[in-house]
């Protein structure tokens, strides 16, 4: 590969650029050919003050982190995806890339600083789910709604108080852990193991306690997280639904209605918990944004409905169930709005069901259900 040190004249050191992205609490560091370097910031691109970055300049940049096994698959592909961590145990997600004949690079930080629940202004009920031992817990919700967020802290609560081994495989790392009282293992899609399938294969052989499946997408992801559960261990994984109820629905599209009642059952003996999380713009100077959550625990009526294929009615059993610290959505952003953590009118124009939370605002003989903390 050559010396390292061999970049064009003018071009800023690679880690260097890494460790200004710390800094300045970037999330993304872009190099485009023409363009001076850029970092995401708060959600926006801004330019750093630098000259405009050459084609040659950024190869030069790329190829001081591949290996010869890398380079060679950014030659002949155009494009490859790696990993580096850097001075203070920092870590970056990169990919390269040509575009119109010229280098690029994407570059995603990989935070270290793992918000705890309080910070993320997180219901404790999350924090009696974490300290489950055995079954499935999903977490539901559109993508940027903060679920591998609140997963991170509900993994970390874990990695801190019990002794035990966390394995998570990811598409792609976002959270970089310490071992604390648990040792984690972190395998990540594309750079440690080719494809979930075969993750999920050799999970078992890793002696996990816990295991985090990134994203459940497919019949064959899904079932293996079940057997995981069954077999003693406790699974978390995310979907992408609305709500805790509609979660069912979704899982029942993944698979033929030949095997349903054989996924039901496996559902109603094994799942523990759902979450569903929509992120609000916080009222309050200081935070962005806050999570309003729905919360499903598995009682024994739950899990009645569940094999039964009566999800419909699980909804209602949320809004029944505040002493076991279940909470429907339209009650969660409520209570955010009584707290002054949200604005009244994001409320109602972000709510999925503006009539009840109408209601519930007014006083209107709606469950306003109960978040332990």
């Amino acid at each position: 590969m050559g010396d390292k040190k061999a970049n064009e004249s003018g071009a800023p050191r690679i880690e260097k650029l890494f460790k200004i992205m710390v800094r300045q609490g970037a999330s993304d560091l872009h190099l485009k050919t023409g363009q001076p370097p850029l970092l995401r910031i708060g959600g926006d691109l801004h330019t750093l003050k630098s000259e405009p970055l050459t084609s040659g300049q950024i190869e030069s940049l790329i190829r001081e982190l591949l290996s010869d096994k890398q380079a060679a698959t950014f030659d002949e592909m155009g494009s490859v995806d790696f990993a580096r961590e850097f001075e203070g145990g920092w870590r970056v997600r990169v990919n390269a890339f040509r575009q119109r004949g010229h280098c690029s690079l994407a570059a995603r930080l990989v935070t270290i600083n793992i918000p705890s629940f309080e910070e993320l202004h997180l219901p404790g009920s999350l924090r009696t789910i974490a300290e489950y031992h055995t079954g499935l817990v999903l977490l539901v919700g559109a993508t940027g709604t903060g679920k591998s967020t609140t997963l991170a802290a509900m993994i970390q609560h874990i990695n801190m108080n019990r002794r035990c081994h966390i394995l998570t495989i990811e598409d792609p790392i976002e959270y970089s852990y310490r071992d604390g009282k648990a040792i984690i293992s972190q395998r990540e899609l594309h750079l440690d193991v080719p494809d979930w399938i075969t993750a999920l294969k050799f999970a078992m052989r890793e002696d996990p306690d816990v295991i985090l499946i990134g994203e459940m997408r497919d019949p064959d992801t899904f079932y293996a997280g079940i057997t995981a559960a069954e077999t003693g261990h406790l699974v978390f994984g995310t979907l992408h639904a609305a709500n805790c109820t509609q979660t069912f629905a979704r899982i029942m599209e993944m698979f033929p209605t030949d095997k349903h009642a054989m996924v039901r059952q496996g559902l109603s003996t094994n799942l523990r918990a759902v979450v569903a999380q929509l992120l609000m713009p916080a009222a309050q100077e200081g935070i962005r944004v806050v999570p309003a959550i729905e919360i499903l625990f598995c009682n024994p009526l739950v899990r009645n409905l569940i094999a039964k294929g009566e999800d419909v009615k699980i909804a209602e059993v949320i809004r029944g169930g505040a002493a076991e610290g279940m909470i429907d959505m339209t009650a969660s952003i409520a209570k955010l709005v009584q707290q002054d953590m949200v604005l009244r009118k994001d409320a109602l124009r972000m709510a999925p069901n503006k009539e009840r939370l109408d209601m519930a605002l007014r006083g209107i003989s709606v469950d306003m259900g109960k978040i332990i903390g």
